[in-house]
């Protein structure tokens, strides 16, 4: 890149602290705001020009990427607020909205965008925190090919495998359907490895197995729920630092809402949802900030 184009990073939290230091990695000159005075700290650290108002960080942006909490927030920063970012970021600039909302909101942001000429994508992401940090996620997009195409030397310097799901808000659809899975199999596999472990397995033995069974999936061979069993995963570090039970719980919820609208059966995510809701608030501590494949922990014995 001869002269460096800006990306404005909006939201730094697990996922975008880690995904911005890629961006200026690559070459762009990251201009980032988040409200938090220590996550903005960080990012200064790691070459990102930061901001204490998100206005001004989008005000010369050749890029916005933003990564929020919900979709009532996407909305409020960007079209309902009091300054909302559409009209503070130039009418040229290409937004990648990141986070995991309704595909209703993904919507709403590129028919108000386009009113001003300012072209949008949905781009939800995939791989956790640790795939963030090392530039290997993957990015379910929604938008028009053209936006979809600019966006890719962005999209690039954060992620290993790109795809276009559709139209404004497929996007979003392609991520609940596949946290949805996900949940469905990390709930499965807990299972069946505290079965085998109840009756007198170990559990890593039993893992190897099941590597090389029919019962291969994600969550056993990348993110093995069991503690101990896998150097590196959330379950051998007392479940910190990962995929929230909060925000899996979110997902699901977005995906039964979906499955509502479109009247789709969804027997084995309504059972996920229930599961992970009931262990959130199982015990005496709420354990939604835990990482979901604590989930395990609703199967072992008193």
């Amino acid at each position: 890149m001869n002269t460096k184009e800006i990306v404005a990073f909006i939201g730094l939290g697990n996922m975008g602290g880690g995904m911005a230091p890629n961006l200026v990695k690559a070459g762009f000159d990251v201009h980032a705001f988040d409200l938090s005075k220590e996550a903005l700290a960080a990012a200064e650290q790691q070459g990102c020009t930061v901001y204490t108002s998100a206005n001004e960080a989008v005000k010369n942006a050749d890029y916005v990427v933003s990564m929020l909490p919900n979709g009532s927030i996407v909305e409020a920063v960007f079209i309902d607020g009091a300054e909302p970012l559409l009209k503070s970021m130039p009418t040229d600039a290409l937004v990648i909205d990141c986070s995991t909302v309704a595909a209703a909101s993904s919507k709403r942001l590129s028919e108000a965008a386009a009113a001003s000429g300012i072209r949008v994508i949905d781009a939800p992401v995939s791989g956790g925190i640790a795939a963030a940090a090392a530039g290997t996620l993957a990015f379910m997009c929604g938008g028009e090919q053209s936006a979809f195409d600019a966006a890719q030397p962005v999209l690039s310097a954060m992620g290993s495998n790109i795809f276009l799901a559709g139209e404004a808000g497929a996007g979003q659809i392609a991520k609940i359907c596949n946290n949805m899975l996900l949940a469905v199999h990390m709930s499965g596999t807990a299972e069946a490895l505290q079965l085998g472990v109840d009756n007198g397995l170990d559990p890593k033995i039993l893992s190897d197995i099941m590597l090389k069974s029919s019962g291969c999936n994600w969550s056993l061979e990348k993110y093995n729920p069991y503690p101990g069993v896998m150097e590196g995963a959330p379950a051998s570090r007392n479940y910190e630092g990962g995929f929230m039970v909060d925000l899996m719980l979110k997902d699901l919820g977005l995906a039964q809402e979906a499955a509502l609208a479109s009247q789709s059966a969804t027997p084995m995510g309504a059972a996920a949802r229930s599961l992970f809701n009931l262990h959130k608030h199982s015990g005496e501590t709420d354990k939604g900030s835990k990482d979901f494949s604590s989930v395990i922990q609703m199967y072992k014995r008193a």
